[in-house]
């Protein structure tokens, strides 16, 4: 059976690389392209004014790379240093690995990040809430660094309403552009082998708006009872079942889950075949 990974590039082929290491025959097969935002002005002001926040949250890792990249160059070393009273926070290890990844230049560190630990149930708002719960958030700046649609911002509104509750002022801030992808021919023809072979196929989703790009965009016409999703949250379950898909797996988001969960079905699959 072969794993169809849906997230944006170069998170989608990082993937597929490490899923090739665990022995799943996985592909590439991005449901949203990520840009930088239209106006990147906003970001580099933030940069600018870093040390009078208390706390960046980063959605996802193309939030944490487009913010890095947007760091203003040539304007002073000091004055774009993450400040050490400056918290990061991310709702899962992936964003947090970026975090580090893209920010040490910056001086971001280890200790400034808040993340769920990868043997978190669920890397969400949610699961990120008990680490920020305790801290003083009276009169506090908080800005949820997030991606969007053309020039909406989408933060994280749950996690938002919980930090105003306790005196925060909070701002959601677009670093990127999210759109459907654009397949090239050879994703095309992997699309169409899936959907005229869903028993040897699985679609991998880590967002609902990759299920809304596939079923709405992409694909608008095709029925999908017969296909197989693996699911990474439960949210995103419940729009894959709105969507159609005939079976669908809860699994962590981590690479290891996610080839258990493979395994499970392929050897289900085997098992329903040899009772047929």
């Amino acid at each position: 059976m072969r794993l169809l990974i849906t997230r944006p590039e170069p998170q989608a082929s990082s993937w597929v690389s490490s899923l090739h290491q665990q022995g799943v025959d996985a592909a590439a097969l991005p449901l949203i392209a990520i840009d930088g935002p239209a106006d990147p002005q906003p970001v580099r002001a933030l940069w600018q004014h870093l040390n009078e926040a208390r706390l960046l949250m980063f959605v996802s890792p193309s939030a944490a790379d487009w913010f890095f990249r947007l760091k203003p160059a040539n304007q002073g070393a000091q004055q774009h240093t993450w400040p050490p009273s400056t918290l990061a926070a991310a709702p899962g290890p992936g964003t947090a690995q970026a975090l580090l990844k893209f920010g040490q230049a910056a001086g971001l560190r280890v200790d400034h990040i808040l993340s769920p630990g990868a043997d978190a149930d669920q890397y969400d708002s949610e699961t990120l809430w008990p680490l920020l719960q305790p801290l003083d958030w009276q009169n506090q700046t908080v800005w949820i660094i997030s991606g969007g649609d053309r020039q909406d911002a989408r933060g994280r509104t749950w996690l938002s309403e919980q930090l105003r509750a306790r005196g925060a002022q909070v701002t959601s801030l677009l670093t990127y552009q999210r759109a459907p992808a654009h397949w090239t021919p050879t994703q095309q023809t992997t699309a169409q082998t899936a959907i005229a072979q869903p028993a040897q196929h699985a679609w991998l989703f880590s967002s609902s708006e990759a299920i809304d790009h596939l079923t709405g965009h992409l694909t608008p016409d095709q029925a999908w009872n017969q296909s197989t999703a693996l699911a990474t949250h439960p949210r995103i379950a419940e729009r894959a079942q709105q969507a159609g898909f005939g079976r669908i797996i809860a699994t962590r988001p981590t690479i290891e889950a996610v080839a258990n969960a493979l395994r499970s079905l392929q050897s289900t699959a085997r098992i329903d075949t040899m009772n047929s």
